[in-house]
């Protein structure tokens, strides 16, 4: 499903600030999607992560420790937001940005939520009596079993990998757009495959997905759009041509001749 059609830029306004002075924002002009998952792909400071900060700013809610409203990183991109057009075949208010670097202050929040609505669950059987008492604990008892059930009960108890896949799988519902920037790096291997699954699995519920990554296992996805952020204006690349790809690819198979270069 594309959910999402197109991204345009309505104009710039302030030229000499960021993030409307870098080269990629001063070349854009407007991106297709065209499949249910796109590849956002550069080096860093390509603009690839702005561009998508910016789209995600003027609809969907951030994973983080704040929200996307209060969050002070992300006041760059609700500028770039004002100028952007988005261009929808179905318009979603389901889904989420997330960016992989929020991850752990997401948990940190959560955690907390949990340690205050047990503190405040303690004080209301301290303080009320007989059924003022059974509806004041009742309610804060069902907030804490809403917490575990949909994050699970202890996500600080799993591996970094295992918490993101956990938060990731319990905020994933159909019909959603999905805005995600290096979901790879508190993955393995392996779990950036379980990923991959995860992804596969909500398309065929009519997600769609616009990734920011570095990572060539990633970047394999079936039949996934792929926009190279080193060249512009912005363009289409194929899988095997790109730089990542082919160094990676070069690397695993003479790790020797590389690391005796350096």
């Amino acid at each position: 499903m594309i959910l999402l059609r197109e991204i345009s830029l309505k104009g710039i306004t302030e030229e000499n600030t960021f993030p409307f002075n870098l080269p990629l924002i001063k070349s854009f002009e407007k991106l297709v999607f065209d499949s249910p998952v796109t590849f956002f792909v550069g080096e860093n400071g390509s603009g690839k992560s702005t561009l998508l900060e910016g789209a995600a700013a003027t609809q969907l809610p951030a994973i983080g420790s704040d929200n996307a409203g209060n969050d002070e990183t992300l006041k760059p991109a609700r500028k770039l937001a004002e100028s952007l057009k988005l261009v929808w075949s179905i318009k979603t208010h389901q889904g989420f940005f997330l960016r992989a670097e929020d991850f752990f202050g997401f948990i940190k929040k959560l955690t907390e939520n949990k340690r205050e609505l047990e503190a405040t669950k303690t004080d209301f059987a301290n303080r009320f009596q007989g059924y003022g008492k059974m509806l004041a604990v009742g309610s804060i008892e069902g907030q804490l079993k809403g917490l575990t059930r949909k994050y699970g009960q202890d996500l600080d108890a799993n591996s970094h990998g295992e918490s993101f896949l956990k938060l990731f799988q319990s905020r994933l519902v159909p019909n959603g757009l999905y805005l995600l920037d290096e979901p790879e790096t508190p993955l393995s291997p392996l779990r950036q495959l379980s990923l991959i699954s995860l992804i596969k699995e909500m398309i065929e519920k009519d997600c769609q997905f616009i990734i920011a990554t570095h990572s060539p296992i990633l970047m394999a996805f079936p039949n996934a759009t792929i926009y190279n952020f080193d060249q512009l204006p912005l363009a289409k690349v194929a899988y095997q041509n790109l730089d990542h790809v082919k160094l990676t690819k070069a690397f695993l198979d003479n790790p020797e001749e590389f690391l005796r270069r350096l």
